[in-house]
């Protein structure tokens, strides 16, 4: 009557208006929520300690697939479609494992935004560069590359006990990543060319050919000690079948990565590196034989479901 709303009105009006609001933000959520469920990742690794499948997994979600690409190799499948298709691999030497080299050359991988997130302990150099060129001569592109870094468990310069001690904020830069692959962020981590000059003065000293990686002959490399009680676990988690158990005990042949998944994972720690002074890759030794190293938040059963080649 005088220019005010009675308290009815009002609150007819008010309830109008939550209503409206309620539908209208209803519908934006259903809409993003489908958007969300119709957007598939698929993520291909490959692991040893469990560093990257860790990686793998944190970078998931219900509606994330995770393929060992070790299991993808045996069993010929190179046939991945999916909205986005993630890779996650740990480097050795600053370059990809060679299984991880071979799957790439041979997938058929098929989805609209592709990234890769490459590990490493302590040196990463150009590995960046090193994927790009890789996989862009297999016919794929990446359109995010970045690195991590995590617990190194090169046995031959890191003593295990220590690497765990050190903060190397891994959730940090793992929430970062993850930002970045939830807005499609297209970027390759750059590499400086002092990195360039690293690797190349590691790959002389190496002796290593830069088309394979590291691709040694297990025999040469691997001994295993009268400690091995022949439980198996050697020839479960060797994600190319190197190590086979007899009646005479384990028998060990073939090519190998140097994932070094057979030495961190044996409970008796009877499986050692070879001594020879001569090669560069052994002069050292072990820096500490008794540590050994596995990513706390995977299991010995996770390890073998990834590797198995049974």
């Amino acid at each position: 009557m005088n220019g005010k709303m009675t308290r009815r009105e009002a609150l007819k009006r008010l309830s109008a208006t939550l209503i409206t609001t309620a539908a209208a933000f209803s519908g934006l959520s259903a809409l993003t929520s489908c958007k969300g469920g119709r957007r598939k990742r698929t993520i291909l690794y490959f692991t040893a300690t469990g560093n990257c499948l860790y990686v793998a997994r944190e970078l998931s979600d219900a509606n994330t697939e995770l393929l060992s690409i070790p299991q993808l190799m045996k069993q010929q499948r190179f046939d991945i479609e999916a909205d986005e298709i993630g890779i996650v691999y740990p480097i050795y030497g600053h370059m990809p494992p060679n299984m991880v080299r071979r799957f790439i050359q041979k997938a058929r991988l098929k989805a609209d935004y592709k990234f890769a997130v490459l590990t490493y302990g302590a040196r990463k150099c150009n590995a960046v560069e090193i994927w790009d060129d890789i996989s862009r001569r297999a016919g794929h592109a990446f359109d995010y590359i970045n690195t991590l870094i995590m617990v190194d468990n090169w046995l031959p310069n890191f003593d295990m006990n220590e690497q765990m001690k050190i903060d190397k904020h891994i959730p940090e830069h793992l929430q970062q990543i993850a930002a970045d692959l939830a807005a499609q962020k297209h970027w390759h981590e750059p590499v400086s060319e002092e990195e360039r000059q690293m690797h190349a003065g590691f790959m002389a000293y190496a002796g290593l050919n830069p088309e394979k990686g590291f691709l040694m002959d297990s025999k040469k490399y691997f001994t295993v000690t009268d400690a091995c009680i022949g439980c198996g676990i050697c020839a479960s988690v060797c994600p190319r079948g190197n190590y086979e158990l007899t009646s005479q005990g384990v028998k060990m042949q073939g090519d190998c990565e140097f994932c070094l998944s057979c030495i961190h994972n044996c409970p008796q720690k009877a499986i050692r590196f070879a001594k020879n002074e001569h090669d560069p890759l052994l002069g050292r030794g072990e820096v500490n034989p008794d540590a050994r190293y596995r990513n706390e938040h995977i299991s010995l059963m996770d390890i073998k479901r990834a590797n198995s080649q049974f």
